[in-house]
């Protein structure tokens, strides 16, 4: 027993938990200055209180879901994927019509003070379900062919079209991007023969294209408005391509943002000084924060915090060499990459803002909790990898 325990302890990836908690630390302390600048003390207290409330069940979480083993989570993925879609479905009929009125998305349940969204845990349901289904398929097949591959896609597209209805349903089409992104690095990891993946990847960027000339035109955005587009999201590209053009009505959050950005210099000003003022700076725009109080160099450290948890991530797929596990990390890692992607690239103005929080930093308990299961889910690689039983393992039927 007490060899077992050491070994246990041993396999704790520390290397994973170090830039978690040091980015946590940064989320409180920019959290407090957000706070301390744009509310006033009782504001603070309750607001810290409860975000650190959230840190707590979060890294309660992560040593929980190390607890489970490979055959449980197997067991447990395809009922969690239906679950995550009926509470997402109990969504369209009991959102908050408050955040609704102001966000434009039906996403958000409100018990209380406490605002919750489902989506976020969608997300970990989602990419379990997408890791079971590829390592179930390869497990059955024998021969790759294109034809398995196109078997494989459908199976994959079968999986997604329920979420990606109930996010439209919803408006959420921030959230919709960063399913996008799940599924985009689990389809090009699941051994796919590049004959399909190359046709794929220039289809999207064509489309991509297409879009990009569709919301410069007025043509184009006429036809999107008429295929579900709405004023605002033409709102948030303008403000992309000249956040200044309207800098006093709807591109006063990203001018904002871009002018705490610049105003922090090499270095920064310092800690909880604070002279731009940026609308919800406490969570989306929150690494705008950062860097007008650490500046260059503190903007940079909390970038390469998360090189380091993504290089992790991607050292415990090498070490524990298990299929299912790493389509799972697949997912995480693109989770987390297209979160940080889109949101520091939002508040510097590279990338249009969608609403997507800063893992780890930004204000919120739902992207939290959804972050620190997948960190807990990876962790659990090499926390449950035991040589000599991986071997036995037959994850196409869950049996050992």
């Amino acid at each position: 027993m007490q060899r077992k325990n050491k070994r246990q302890i041993k396999s704790v990836d520390y290397g994973i938990l170090l830039p978690v908690f040091l980015l946590s630390v940064i989320g409180m302390m920019s959290l407090y200055v957000a706070l301390d600048k744009d509310g006033g003390m009782k504001n603070i207290v309750s607001q810290m209180m409860q975000q650190g409330l959230w840190y707590i069940i979060g890294a309660a979480l992560i040593f929980v879901v190390m607890q489970f083993s490979p055959k449980v989570i197997w067991k447990l993925t395809p009922l969690g994927y239906v679950l995550g879609l009926g509470v997402m479905t109990a969504l369209l009929f009991y959102y908050d019509a408050t955040l609704a009125t102001r966000t434009g998305s039906k996403n958000w349940f409100r018990i209380g003070s406490i605002t919750f969204q489902p989506a976020e845990l969608m997300k970990i349901a989602y990419i379990l379900i997408l890791s079971y289904i590829v390592t179930a398929h390869n497990m059955k097949t024998k021969v790759r062919t294109l034809k398995t591959d196109g078997m494989l896609i459908l199976k994959l597209v079968i999986a997604t079209i329920p979420v990606g209805i109930l996010l439209k349903l919803q408006n959420d089409f921030g959230t919709m991007l960063v399913f996008i992104a799940i599924l985009g690095g689990v389809f090009i990891m699941s051994g796919i023969s590049w004959k399909i993946i190359v046709p794929v990847v220039i289809t999207f960027t064509i489309f991509g294209v297409i879009i990009l000339y569709l919301v410069t035109t007025d043509t184009g955005r006429e036809l999107l408005y008429n295929v579900g587009f709405k004023s605002y999201q033409f709102a948030r590209i303008d403000s992309w391509i000249d956040p200044f053009h309207d800098a006093t009505g709807n591109s006063y959050q990203q001018a904002q943002a871009l002018k705490a950005v610049g105003s922090g210099g090499v270095a920064g000003k310092g800690f909880n000084v604070s002279d731009v003022y940026v609308p919800v700076r406490e969570s989306d725009m929150i690494f705008s924060v950062i860097a007008e109080n650490f500046g260059f160099i503190g903007s940079c450290f909390v970038v390469f915090l998360y090189f380091i948890l993504i290089y992790r991530m991607i050292r415990v797929c090498f070490d524990t060499n298990n299929e299912f596990f790493s389509y799972i990390a697949t997912g995480v890692i693109m989770m987390i990459l297209f979160h940080v992607f889109e949101n520091i690239g939002a508040n510097i103005g590279l990338l249009p803002l969608t609403g997507i929080p800063l893992p780890f930093i930004s204000q919120g308990g739902s992207s939290l909790i959804s972050n620190m299961i997948g960190v807990g889910l990876v962790m659990s690689m090499r926390y449950q990898y035991q040589p000599e039983e991986f071997g036995g393992m037959d994850f196409s039927t869950g049996d050992y």
